[in-house]
């Protein structure tokens, strides 16, 4: 039953980027990540250089995907970029869960086959993670592609002495295996739980991060896989790594091993796959806040106790709330990514999705979506205005070809701040403002050519920056699916940024010579009509400029 074939560097063994000579850039120096195992930000040194391999647990594909599970695909497809706009070369490797209790009991209920629907929902997952910019991983592997690896590991763990095999009274396989969590002393690492009583205040920090994660029974963040309720446990705290099938399984979802017919525990197939696409240790394991534990403590132990080094880093993104409750379908706070999307563009659920780091708790609300919106106008307004002023767009190989050693210095410090995405962000306004300024100030200058040259500079910035985040209104998938709303490339000015360039351009005029002849009354008016229309006016040395808010 086993697979004998050895893991191997997905890159080397079949991607042709292995080929492509790895630059990183000097900004990567600065790199500081938090580990959640040492709650502590600390500086990140991959394990081979020029190299970042992420293993990222993906969905159970048991229903549709709602607004909290994309946030943690948005969120580490930030990192990922962010590790490439350093120059590194990333392996990214995303599981799918397409076999576990929730999938068979609900296809069970309404007259499907399990498999069916996992491949059903599969798809519905694929195509938001597409429609919202997120990058396709490297490999996307489905539990049920790896039995054989799964049964490898788990007879590792077994011969080690880590596991232990459940009998009938005839002392035959019942196909339950249990992790013998008494046997493996460095069970509660990761989320700093010991095997005594001792409070531990890492962990007490950590949970005050949210509700917690850490309690198992009856904690609603954290079902427990019915096997785990087993009584032929030898401890509480041993969990399953293969299972007897229920009475009600299809004869399709029972695999036969060493130890019984059965199927997988929930934590087995993350440690098997991410050992068979990623080798022995890997850079960053990442998921969502609710799989530190138990599942990723778990993971840790059992990929440990099968002889294998576990992920050097673990990251966690935090909840979206609402109304400061986690978003799940259990609690019925679950916003499907569909329905979101049919009313509101993909760029603005995006920037919404990753407008805070991603440890920060998400607040979902309408505000966030309009605020999402404001910035969307903001930063089309500004790369439209200045691809009229030029002429045209840099191309989008020469706005992917900017190094982060080039990127303005706050958007480098923030990123290398733990993905500090809202100082990202607030970088790009900087610029855009800057930008706004010398766009207003081109007409007038007789240096135009040397400030058409800073223009094009600032405007290079700002997509490379927004590139960074997945936000480029002029890159893929937002230019063919116009998801972001039609922004333009600026070779042409659209008749709606014509009509609108010129009527501000009329109110600033009437308010500059308001103020020439100090009526500040009708100056003010002029700024508050603005104003409520939306339109931001800053004063400066060289005139008036205006901007969307």
């Amino acid at each position: 039953m086993g697979n004998s074939q050895e893991p191997q560097d997905f890159n080397t063994s079949v991607m042709p980027s292995s080929l492509t000579p790895v630059h990183v850039a000097k900004a990567a120096d600065g790199l500081n990540l938090y580990d959640t195992a040492s709650h502590q930000v600390s500086h990140f040194v991959p394990l081979k250089p020029g190299e970042v391999g992420i293993y990222v647990c993906g969905a159970t594909v048991q229903s549709s995907p709602h607004i909290g599970h994309i946030r943690a695909a948005v969120a580490f497809d930030i990192v990922r970029r962010w590790f490439l706009k350093l120059g590194y070369k990333v392996t990214f490797v995303r599981n799918v869960t397409d076999i576990d209790d929730k999938i068979l009991d609900k296809a069970a209920t309404a007259g499907q086959r399990w498999w069916a629907r996992a491949y059903y929902y599969e798809r519905e997952f694929t195509e938001a993670y597409n429609t919202l910019g997120v990058l396709p991983p490297t490999v996307e592997p489905r539990a049920t592609g790896h039995m054989s690896d799964m049964i490898d590991l788990i007879q590792r763990i077994l011969d080690n002495g880590h596991g232990y095999v459940v009998t009938d009274a005839d002392g035959k396989p019942t196909g339950n295996v249990y992790f013998d969590v008494a046997s493996w002393p460095h069970y509660g690492e990761l989320t700093h739980q010991k095997q005594t009583a001792e409070v531990d205040e890492a962990a007490a920090v950590a949970d005050r991060m949210g509700p917690s994660v850490d309690a198992t029974g009856d904690d609603k963040y954290n079902p427990v896989d019915p096997a785990d309720a087993s009584p032929d446990k030898h401890d509480p705290r041993d969990f399953a790594l293969w299972k007897a099938p229920k009475d009600t399984d299809p004869e399709d979802a029972r695999w036969s091993t060493p130890f019984g017919v059965g199927r997988p525990g929930w934590h087995i197939e993350c440690s098997a796959m991410s050992h068979r696409y990623l080798g022995d240790g890997f850079d960053i394991h990442g998921g969502g806040l609710d799989l530190r534990f138990p599942h990723h403590e778990n993971e840790m132990a059992q990929t440990r106790a099968a002889g294998y080094p576990s992920a050097a880093r673990w990251m966690h993104s935090a909840w979206v709330t609402a109304k400061g409750e986690k978003m799940s379908k259990s609690l019925g706070t679950g916003l499907s990514v569909p329905s979101v999307l049919a009313e509101n563009s993909a760029w603005v659920v995006r920037y919404a999705l990753g407008s805070v780091q991603y440890r920060s708790m998400l607040e979902w609300s309408d505000q966030a979506l309009v605020e999402a919106q404001a910035a969307y106008d903001r930063v089309s307004n500004f790369i439209e205005r200045a691809g009229v002023a030029l002429g045209g767009q840099p191309s989008r190989e020469e706005v992917t070809g900017i190094s982060a050693d080039d990127l303005p210095t706050d958007f480098v410090a923030a990123m290398n701040d733990d993905v500090n995405v809202s100082g990202a962000t607030a970088a790009i306004f900087t610029a855009i403002r800057s930008g706004n300024t010398l766009l207003s100030q081109l007409a007038d200058r007789a240096d135009s050519e040397a400030t058409q040259a800073e223009v094009r500079e600032t405007l290079l910035a700002v997509r490379a920056m927004l590139d960074t985040l997945g936000l480029d209104p002029l890159a893929e998938p937002w230019v063919s699916a116009g998801a972001a709303g039609g922004a333009s490339d600026g070779t042409t000015e659209t008749p709606e940024h014509a009509a609108l360039e010129a009527l501000i351009t009329e109110q600033l005029n009437a308010r500059a010579e308001a103020r020439k002849a100090r009526d500040f009354a009708k100056a003010d008016q002029i700024r508050d009509t603005l104003a409520e229309a939306g339109i931001t006016i800053e004063d400066g040395l060289q005139g008036s400029t205006w901007s969307l808010k």
